[in-house]
């Protein structure tokens, strides 16, 4: 019996939503390089390998070492490397196909000092989400970071990787593929104007809303969606799933209710959920509650939205002929707005079956 906050996951939808995309790259001939960064769980990896999937993603080295040591000889690290981990990252690549990005003279400087052992090299590259990575409209930039490159023994340059996470603001499915074909017209350019001296340029694009959205890969080499293997309410909200494609829902107490102001107070929060929200209608949402028997939510039967997190508590708004289907002691389903957020939070699996998954720690 479920009695404190759960992460409960549905493996048939999971695997479903892995199917989907891995049939997806294998129509378009693109290599799928899924970023592990979502579910963190050696268990849910391995259902990737039934679909030909050898080679991954991951968001830190730490990740890194956690799948190397779980069979993975295949890995990107996609967030610039930090060379304080040096010693890690060469540990590493003597033993498994390790890929790195960089977009600073001074890190690949450093690198190449401290390195003994290859390691694949992207340049990370801004195509217009302005988090990090060199602009994809920089010649000069990138042209320094190749000219240091092109003396390295250890770094080998392999092309330019990028991550779309502009199409999370999207306002409609069209300008989430017109960033998506932004994007790619961007690296191609690139790719066309360093061809002579880097005639093996590779493109690694990824985010979920455009990969889910379109089927068109031309261009790219490989694709790297994360978010897909369990969705959420943000990627519906953006029309990249429906609510019955999200694999994952946050179980939750019903601890209080408040009728004057039709409120149903949950044990679980930001702790649990995260802070992250979308605006629908002007309002804050930090998730939608949706009825649950036993292990199994139906997203369909829904009791309303989740309005306000703090720490602990969670606030759902319940419609008035609604409020009095739920009570103190019930057990309610949160399907959240960030599910890779409410997984790292979590840090483990209860399946709709039972049955227990755990996660890096």
């Amino acid at each position: 019996m479920l009695t404190q906050p759960t992460l409960l996951l549905n493996k048939a939808k999971c695997l479903a939503n892995i199917e989907r995309m891995a049939n997806k790259a294998r129509n378009a001939n693109v290599v799928l390089r899924p970023h592990f960064k979502t579910h963190q769980s050696a268990e849910i990896g391995n259902w990737f390998k039934a679909h030909e999937v050898e080679c991954i993603t991951v968001s830190s080295i730490k990740m890194a070492v956690y799948f190397a040591q779980n069979g993975w000889t295949d890995i990107t690290i996609a967030f610039p490397a930090n060379i304080r981990e040096w010693s890690t990252i060469n540990e590493l690549a003597a033993k498994i196909n390790l890929n790195i990005v960089v977009e600073s003279v001074e890190t690949i400087k450093f690198l190449e000092r401290h390195l003994t052992a290859p390691v694949g090299t992207y340049i990370k590259t801004d195509t217009g989400y302005g988090r990090t990575g060199i602009d994809a409209e920089n010649y000069d930039g990138i042209q320094a970071l190749l000219k240091e490159l092109k003396t390295c023994k250890n770094l080998i340059f392999i092309g330019f990787l990028c991550h779309a996470g502009h199409t999370y603001n999207a306002g409609s499915k069209e300008d989430i593929l017109q960033i998506m074909e932004t994007s790619r017209q961007q690296l191609l350019a690139l790719k066309t104007f360093m061809a002579n001296d880097f005639p093996l340029i590779q493109i690694s694009y990824g985010d979920t809303p455009s990969c889910s959205l379109s089927a068109n890969y031309d261009g790219f080499d490989e694709i790297r969606p994360g978010n897909f293997v369990f969705y959420d309410t943000m990627q519906a909200n953006l029309g990249s799933c429906s609510l019955d494609d999200i694999a994952v829902a946050l179980a939750c107490p019903v601890v209080s209710k408040h009728p004057e102001r039709q409120e149903v107070v949950v044990h679980g929060g930001g702790v649990h959920l995260s802070k992250d929200y979308i605006i629908i209608d002007g309002q804050k949402y930090f998730g939608k509650a949706v009825t649950l028997e036993g292990n199994n939510w139906n997203c369909e039967q829904s009791l309303g939205s989740l309005a306000k997190v703090s720490q602990e508590h969670g606030i759902i708004k319940v419609p008035q002929e609604k409020f009095y289907q739920v009570n103190v002691g019930d057990m309610v389903a949160v399907l959240p707005v960030h599910s890779c957020l409410t997984a790292n939070l979590m840090k483990r699996y209860l399946t709709t079956d039972g049955e227990s998954i755990d996660m890096m720690r």
